[in-house]
């Protein structure tokens, strides 16, 4: 029995888009594309929409009225901007009406085993997030690092206590495995959320990422899984 059979009986197309952070971060997306990011947003439902910090204020006037939130990426896609960087963006994303924050790790940092550097980034974002009510959510980039540099973030974010850690950018040599959701699971226990991102294109791969822990799903194929889960129930209910 495959994940979508032994799922379909457990949930609905209504609490599936629930999980998904419907995502927009091309350098080269127009307004149009905006538009219809929040759109889609709107009527399925989709947790919040992930875009790059320029286009939060259009995107905030869009889902007015909505309880789909809006997310900020920050020192994305590579994590290299300084700690006071990331802060600045942090604060001016929410100014303009972010209600959340992915922010991808400095891996440079974290690969010099500088780790008093990465806590001190990490609690410099959460903090601030904490603060204004905003959800935070910590980007490993698993594709660049080693075992043991994913289980040292982890134990960092145990301690900060970020709302999310999550597996990828998307913008990286690879996405969301399997392996790593279950080893940063297990790293953090309930502690600490889990999204996975990244190369997340079908119904089969969410149900198991969720099967695995996973609360949120960043991917730009939200609309198509959600229909695959619509037409493999066979109706057209939410």
């Amino acid at each position: 029995m495959n994940h979508t059979q032994r799922n379909h009986v457990e949930i609905t197309p209504q609490k599936l888009a629930g999980y998904f952070d419907h995502t927009q971060l091309r350098a080269y997306a127009r307004e149009a594309d905006f538009q219809r990011l929040c759109q889609e947003a709107r009527e399925y439902g989709f947790a919040m929409v992930a875009i790059n910090p320029a286009p939060v204020e259009l995107c905030r006037g869009l889902l007015e009225g909505t309880a789909v939130h809006v997310g900020a990426a920050v020192g994305f896609p590579l994590g290299q901007n300084t700690i006071e960087a990331k802060v600045f963006e942090t604060q001016d994303a929410i100014h303009r009406g972010a209600d959340e924050i992915d922010y991808v790790v400095n891996l440079t940092q974290l690969q010099e085993k500088n780790y008093d550097y990465v806590e001190k980034e990490m609690v410099s974002i959460v903090e601030i997030c904490r603060r204004e009510c905003v959800i935070s959510k910590v980007i490993f980039e698993n594709c660049y690092l080693e075992r043991e540099e994913k289980l040292a973030l982890c134990a960092i974010a145990r301690e900060v206590g970020p709302d999310f850690i999550k597996t990828s950018t998307g913008f990286g040599t690879g996405g969301a495995t399997f392996q790593d959701v279950e080893l940063m699971r297990a790293a953090v226990g309930d502690r600490v959320q889990i999204k996975a991102a990244g190369g997340i294109r079908t119904l089969e791969t969410a149900l198991q990422m969720i099967d695995l822990g996973v609360t949120r799903i960043g991917s730009t194929a939200s609309v198509a899984i959600v229909e695959e889960l619509k037409s493999k129930l066979g109706c057209d209910k939410n």
